[in-house]
């Protein structure tokens, strides 16, 4: 189904008030210079898949303790079946987090219309014209996931690593205007 590279088997701070599992999904558009998670976005570096029926096992017999499931990444709006799997998650009753770079606004519309998704989390990189630092694709896909976001209805954040030796103070505050409805953090960067 997906390509998964990793299961966190419990989490009490990925999805803010809910114990949750962690699902990390291999390969990313994006290229940040201080990734950690490196083994999830150069294929060269991926390890062996987990077996989506294996996780969906794990997955049943939590049912009872955990309550919602993160998926993450690389980037998972990249995943060829995203919506099937996370459809298959729901029906397990589990609330679910996408944390995403939004590139793609189609398939965040079709699973926030198909109420597939409980709460997104989506990483601002940097102000418009340091993006392609990060990202070589079209800005109008961010610009518009921001927005699908921001009008969803359901809970959500906006967050920027803040890299000091990319990103300076005007960028932060340029950003922090895009985001007029919504939490808005700055991570520190970790290198």
């Amino acid at each position: 189904m997906i390509q998964i590279g990793g299961l966190q088997k419990l989490s009490l701070i990925d999805y803010p008030g809910v114990p949750a599992a962690v699902i990390f999904t291999q390969g990313c558009n994006m290229r940040c210079p201080y990734c950690h998670n490196p083994q999830l976005v150069y294929p060269h570096l991926f390890e062996t898949n987990m077996n989506n029926d294996e996780v969906f096992n794990f997955l049943k017999k939590r049912q009872k303790l955990l309550k919602g499931i993160v998926i993450t990444g690389g980037e998972p709006t990249l995943q060829k079946d995203l919506v099937k799997f996370i459809k298959k998650i729901k029906r397990l009753n589990f609330f679910v987090k996408l944390d995403t770079n939004g590139t793609n606004p189609k398939i965040l519309k079709d699973l926030i219309d198909k109420n597939f998704l409980d709460f997104i989390a989506m990483d601002i990189k940097s102000s418009e014209d340091k993006y392609s630092l990060f990202f070589k694709g079209d800005l109008n896909m961010i610009k518009q996931s921001l927005n699908i976001i921001q009008s969803s209805g359901i809970q959500h954040l906006f967050r920027t690593t803040y890299d000091k030796s990319i990103l300076n103070e005007i960028d932060l505050s340029t950003i922090k205007k895009l985001v007029t409805t919504s939490t808005y953090i700055v991570q520190k960067c970790r290198k």
